[in-house]
């Protein structure tokens, strides 16, 4: 079973395509993000740490460098909130499992997709040799440069496939802000796919390298196996991922 995510439809017919299992559209933003965040109706949205939005690393933050053979991107990880999904990640990279894959699904305006040794989107796996649960968060959105975690139908099947948002597209529509911080709302108008909130763990964010995830996404595509017209002509590969700072 192919590890996807139902794309953010920015054109005609992108679809209903599974990426590792996101079905939402553009039409279903507003519903997808109240559910993401009114898990804690009393939760006062505005006054919530937002780590996204800051670009300095913090301490208590893990960042790392995503060599590709088209440049390197930088991103840090929040362990604090995500803390599953950061020491899987950290953990199959200090292994070397991500080296050599590639970013095996790229939909521009989207998302790019890798993390899948098999390079087309049936494999990987977890630290654990099996699936682990989704951690949603208020603190954590699909902006621009979001890095978050891949899986299949079921919430329990992340393992070590993931995807970096690219959409640089003014999404902040419809957000409303008893459901959403208005700096989230904000930081959204500079691109983002926020109908995945609530349904995916966003456990990390670019903060340097997005012009290599736009040109990444940009690759001439063909048709995949499922059908959907988005399997790189010449993929880009991961040659490593170095851990240039640890969480304290």
């Amino acid at each position: 079973m192919k590890s996807l995510l139902f794309p953010f439809i920015t054109t005609a017919f992108l679809g209903l395509i599974l990426l590792s299992g996101c079905t939402n559209n553009n039409n279903q933003t507003t519903s997808t993000h109240t559910k993401a965040t009114t898990t804690e109706s009393s939760v006062d949205l505005d006054a919530l740490e937002l780590p996204q939005l800051d670009k300095k690393p913090k301490d208590s933050e893990d960042v790392i460098e995503m060599k590709t053979s088209m440049g390197t991107i930088t991103i840090k990880l929040f362990p604090k909130i995500a803390p599953k999904a950061v020491k899987n990640f950290i953990g199959l990279a200090k292994d070397g499992y991500y080296d050599g894959t590639t970013f095996h699904r790229v939909v521009e305006d989207f998302m790019i997709q890798g993390g899948d040794p098999k390079n087309d989107g049936t494999g990987g796996k977890s630290i654990w040799d099996k699936g682990f649960e989704i951690e949603p968060s208020n603190q954590l959105y699909h902006l621009r440069g979001a890095l978050s975690m891949a899986r299949g139908q079921e919430t329990n099947s992340q393992k070590s496939q993931f995807f970096i948002v690219q959409n640089n597209e003014d999404v902040s529509d419809g957000l409303a802000i008893q459901f959403t911080p208005e700096k989230i709302i904000e930081a959204y108008k500079k691109g983002g796919a926020p109908q995945l909130d609530g349904d995916y763990t966003v456990f990390g964010q670019v903060i340097e390298g997005i012009d290599v995830v736009d040109k990444i996404a940009a690759a001439k595509v063909k048709e995949s196996t499922s059908g959907e017209k988005s399997a790189p002509e010449d993929p880009v590969k991961i040659t490593e991922i170095t851990i240039i700072q640890e969480a304290k």
